[in-house]
């Protein structure tokens, strides 16, 4: 695991000490250069991409719709918005509609509730929950049966046991073939049939073209519909790389100072999450907008995205609008919905697009 993904480690111990008793930290400038503020009256973001931060869009009374960690978010064919956050004593699968009201919330199965994928149509739509604490993986109803579970893939030589099985995140390829990223374990990609039947694994734990230093996001890129193909975040080496859905490494796509969660594919373009450009400590991600020739074009809650010799220089935090962002969801207005890893349990933001 990278020294950044080591720092993590220590820093969850740190910051839940902070959070005991349902205690919030405050509002503070965690990570603040006070030689830089790109942001004005509420608006961030760069060029085509700017947007104006309601931070209250998603908050509640914490003793009726209790949170932790908030994780990933997905939108469904009926507009419902997902969310996945941790907590053995809450549910780990909150509901909201698109004005910020929750509609309902399920689920226990998932303490360490982290990955959230969709997939399917209309009514047979089904989600994809990534657990690394049970080091499982369910695949679920909209209102939350379990139709499906995945333990530790026993076929793969190195699993010798449950806890070295970390899955942080899932794609379905067009043919509705399954992979599990293990990107807080053994760093492999594993392929099963849409019945749940292994067909290979390809990756694991390296500086190679075809390894990975967590893994930790993936999903499919339809943008080249002759060519569809996996994209994985590679999160400690600061990269994307891009792969057959058989696992033969096409590109890898170096984001310097980029902690990269998960792509997120709209349009023309990928949007992720940088949960951190310094240390776990600084409270200092932000998003990220790539365009379809993978360059950065928008840096909401950072400096302007600058290149020098056709390099991206390492991005710069504004002081105050996000905390550890680990998700975005796009809706189809093209406004962003930013649920936060360890940041004193606060509720997702939204950012309308201007």
């Amino acid at each position: 695991m990278g020294n950044l993904e080591n720092k993590r480690r220590s820093f969850i111990k740190k910051s839940t000490a902070a959070t005991i008793g349902g205690v919030i930290l405050p509002q503070m400038n965690f990570g603040m250069d006070d030689n830089f503020s790109d942001a004005l009256h509420g608006i961030v973001g760069h060029g085509d991409f700017r947007y104006e931060v309601d931070s209250k869009w998603g908050v509640q009374d914490p003793s009726r719709v209790p949170i932790n960690d908030c994780h990933e978010m997905v939108l469904d064919s009926s507009g419902r918005i997902f969310m996945t956050t941790t907590g053995e004593n809450n549910n780990n699968i909150i509901i909201y509609d698109r004005s910020g009201k929750v509609l309902d919330s399920w689920g226990k199965d998932f303490p360490g509730a982290h990955g959230l994928t969709i997939t399917g149509e209309g009514k047979e739509q089904f989600l994809f929950i990534t657990d690394p604490n049970t080091h499982k993986v369910f695949k679920t109803t909209l209102d939350g049966k379990i139709l499906m579970t995945f333990n530790r893939p026993r076929e793969v030589a190195g699993y010798t046991k449950d806890e070295q099985f970390n899955p942080t995140e899932t794609a379905i390829g067009p043919n509705g073939d399954i992979y599990i990223a293990d990107g807080y374990g053994q760093n492999y990609i594993i392929q099963y049939t849409s019945k749940g039947e292994y067909i290979r694994h390809f990756g694991g734990k390296g500086e190679g073209a075809t390894e990975f230093d967590c893994c930790h996001g993936i999903t499919v890129d339809y943008r080249d519909a002759d060519n569809p193909s996996l994209l994985i975040t590679s999160r400690a080496a600061n990269e994307f790389k891009r792969f057959t859905f058989e696992g033969e490494h096409l590109e890898t796509i170096p984001l310097p100072g980029c902690s990269i969660c998960r792509p997120v594919i709209h349009g023309d373009n990928i949007y992720f999450a940088v949960i951190v450009t310094k240390t776990w400590e600084s409270y200092d991600g932000m998003l990220a907008i790539l365009d379809k020739d993978n360059k950065i074009v928008s840096f909401p809650g950072g400096r302007a995205p600058i290149y020098s010799a056709g390099e991206l220089l390492k991005p710069k935090y504004d002081g105050h609008t996000f905390r550890n962002p680990h998700d975005v969801l796009v809706d189809n207005d093209s406004n962003l919905y930013v649920p936060q890893w360890a940041s004193g349990k606060t509720y997702p933001i939204k950012l309308n697009r201007v």
